[in-house]
């Protein structure tokens, strides 16, 4: 008997060029391989346009405008859900009875709804987002943005609340945020279940050492670029140790930081294959975080590809490879950790290690055969 699945997903998830999109199309793959028929429905905005490309894994795509903020602003809900709230996709979801799969927060509108009420309906919760947004407006010094990120945080919160015992299962990407919503929202059917990732990602990394540390994402981000004023200004300020920042449109208060420090370069948008070359030479890959939801992509391509990982709780914590890690906890732990790993080699060891772990956990056949086997059956 054919299983059919509805995947509400809160952008288009091809082209795979940034991290939040990979569990999103990865998945898709993964189900489709293993006979699932997908009836996508995903949210045109920005730069993302239709692509014939999801055609090969899904048995029908639907695409849907995402609503503005000023037409979303009095619905009473957060923004990243409000301007998601689609009459016609409501429509269309109610034409059968199929389970339905809510790619994010963002997409779980569908649970306020009472003719859902007895349908399958599974939420993959992609981060704790009022927490998302919390440090988010920590992290900006514009009046406006932070306005609106703490709206978002309040609404987030008592979005997140309601709908935490709706949905029939939710599905977390760490041990931790399954946690937060236990103890926070009192959410009952929580599981933790892995991100789908690139099946051609094997561990390939290089023994030795580099010479450089490393620490790259999308520098646009205003958390991502927090973290690396903090790593020029308060971990490599006075120390001759090389740092190259590398990652999306920096910005200039980025590059002046930068400029100031002989040993910190800053390399704006490489491309994919000089990004890659970055990753595998470096010696340490150094990911502080403010954000303590959600499982970071950039640690994972680390992971497979580089050498010497060290991060804060923030990055790792809960995330299922923190055993291979190293943690520190402010500035002066950083500089001790860099200084001692940058003596210390990277073995076939440390390599063994993380392919047995990664592995395993990270194993999109089976993840999907579980998947099947718990919500759809």
């Amino acid at each position: 008997m054919e299983k059919h699945l509805q995947i509400i997903a809160l952008t288009i998830p091809f082209p795979v060029d940034y991290g939040g999109v990979y569990d999103l199309f990865y998945k898709l793959v993964a189900l489709h391989n293993e006979g699932v028929q997908i009836h996508l429905h995903c949210f045109e905005y920005g730069d993302r346009k239709q692509q014939e490309e999801l055609n090969k894994y899904c048995a029908s795509v639907h695409y849907y405008p995402r609503k503005s903020f000023i037409s979303s602003l009095f619905s009473g809900l957060p923004y990243i859900v409000s301007s998601r709230a689609d009459n016609n996709l409501i429509q269309y979801l109610l034409q059968n009875n199929h389970p339905l799969l809510m790619e994010g927060v963002h997409c779980a509108y569908p649970l306020l709804d009472e003719r859902f009420t007895n349908r399958k309906k599974i939420l993959r919760l992609h981060n704790v987002e009022y927490e998302y947004y919390k440090d988010l407006s920590l992290a900006t010094t514009s009046f406006w943005k932070k306005l609106f990120f703490k709206r978002e945080q309040r609404l987030l919160y008592n979005f997140e609340k309601t709908i935490a015992n709706k949905a029939d299962s939710i599905l977390a990407v760490t041990q931790k945020d399954v946690i937060t919503y236990q103890k926070e929202f009192g959410a009952k059917n929580i599981r933790f279940m892995p991100l789908f990732l690139p099946t051609d990602w094997t561990v390939n990394c290089l023994k030795g050492r580099g010479n450089y540390c490393l620490y790259q994402g999308d520098l646009s981000v205003i958390s991502n670029e927090k973290a690396a004023l903090w790593l020029i200004e308060e971990v490599f300020a006075g120390t001759k140790y090389k740092l190259i920042i590398a990652g999306k449109n920096p910005s200039l208060k980025l590059f002046k930081a930068a400029a100031k420090r002989l040993n910190v370069l800053v390399m704006a948008n490489p491309e994919k294959e000089q990004m890659q070359d970055f990753i595998k030479q470096a010696h340490i890959h150094i990911l502080p975080s403010y954000s303590n939801t959600g499982i970071k992509l950039k640690l994972l391509n680390a992971l497979y590809n580089g050498r010497i990982c060290l991060v804060n709780d923030l990055t790792a914590g809960g995330s299922g490879v923190e055993q291979l890690c190293h943690f520190f906890e402010d500035a002066a732990s950083c500089k001790q950790k860099i200084k001692e790993l940058l003596e210390t080699e990277f073995t076939q060891a440390d390599i063994d290690n993380r392919k047995a772990l990664l592995s395993h956990a990270f194993n999109n056949k089976e993840n999907a055969k579980d998947f099947i086997q718990k919500e759809l059956c």
